[in-house]
């Protein structure tokens, strides 16, 4: 996998984002779809594909004359283990700060 600023790099254009998105949504389709809805051309889309697919966040399958598109699922896995390490941190930071605020909430009540 390539570095995760590689993937966050590729993912901060609205449109790759997009394109991302959708593929979550709808699952492996082909370029053509992809470009369908975008206010973008087509060369345009195969850039942005290209770019998402040399990050490492989509792959790329051939089916005759059709190239399939799709998001790999260990780019996302590693996304969210990323992730996961500052929900644990401000779960715990928040979760004190609720004691703290409860402590003070109940002295309060008793003064």
């Amino acid at each position: 996998m390539k570095p995760l600023a590689t993937v966050f790099d590729a993912l901060a254009d609205p449109t790759r984002l997009a394109i991302v998105e959708r593929l979550l949504a709808e699952g492996e389709t082909t370029a053509g779809d992809i470009a369908e809805p975008f206010a973008v051309s087509k060369p345009a889309v195969s850039r942005h594909l290209k770019v998402l697919e040399e990050a490492g966040v989509i792959e790329r399958r051939v089916d005759r004359q059709w190239r399939r598109y799709r998001v790999r699922s260990e780019a996302m896995g590693e996304i969210d283990a990323w992730l996961q390490r500052y929900r644990q941190f401000w779960d715990g930071s928040l979760d004190r700060l609720e004691a703290v605020l409860l402590r003070k909430q109940r002295k309060a009540g008793n003064a």
